[in-house]
């Protein structure tokens, strides 16, 4: 027996009371009049920045606007002309160091808590941290209510790898004062996109 086979079967034994598992079926998650309107108010709650995309709306005109000093920009989708660096050729992932905005693509978002399901969607999954500001598309229609109806939503392509982004990387730990980028991007806009 291994050694935590042999800690588990100790724990086993000195269960006092046992208790059936509770019936998951009846669960009411929070749900919100316009998960839309909740989305973008969490977003912002969490320091991110929300651009509704009008139709017609030129994206690497858009991310110019926000970005205009931005000298490396990463991304493998097909409507970002703008790309310096793209994440399926780069030799490393250390290669995307000094990108200053990537842009990348999320399958829908929850009104819950401003999240956004990111399947890795090109090699290199370091641009979707590695970046200084991050950018997000994502379709305006594809927003869910709460994190149950987002798990449900959940599928992985052949990367078998996906995240959850909310706002920029932010952490207070030392000293309770807030360092924004910490550990991934300084910001992060969501574009909404039009259908």
């Amino acid at each position: 027996m291994s050694n935590k086979e042999d800690i588990l079967k100790r724990y086993r034994a000195n269960v006092i009371e046992k208790f059936d598992m509770p019936d998951l079926s009846d669960i009411r998650a929070i749900t919100y009049p316009n998960p839309l309107v909740q989305f973008i108010k969490m977003s912002e709650s969490v320091g991110g920045n929300v651009i509704e995309v009008t139709e017609g709306k030129d994206i690497n005109e858009l991310v110019k606007e926000i970005y205009p000093d931005a000298k490396e920009i990463a991304s493998n989708l097909p409507e970002v002309t703008i790309a310096t660096r793209n994440p399926d050729t780069v030799g490393r992932a250390r290669d995307l160091n000094g990108t200053d905005v990537g842009i990348i693509r999320g399958m829908f978002g929850v009104a819950e808590n401003g999240c956004i399901w990111i399947p890795q969607q090109m090699k290199e999954k370091a641009v979707c941290f590695i970046s200084e500001n991050l950018v997000i598309l994502l379709p305006k229609s594809q927003i869910v209510n709460n994190m149950h109806e987002a798990y449900k939503r959940i599928e992985f392509n052949d990367y078998g790898y996906g995240t959850f982004i909310s706002g920029p990387s932010k952490t207070a730990d030392i000293a309770q004062v807030l360092v924004m980028g910490a550990q991934a991007a300084r910001s992060v806009t969501v574009l909404l996109m039009p259908e």
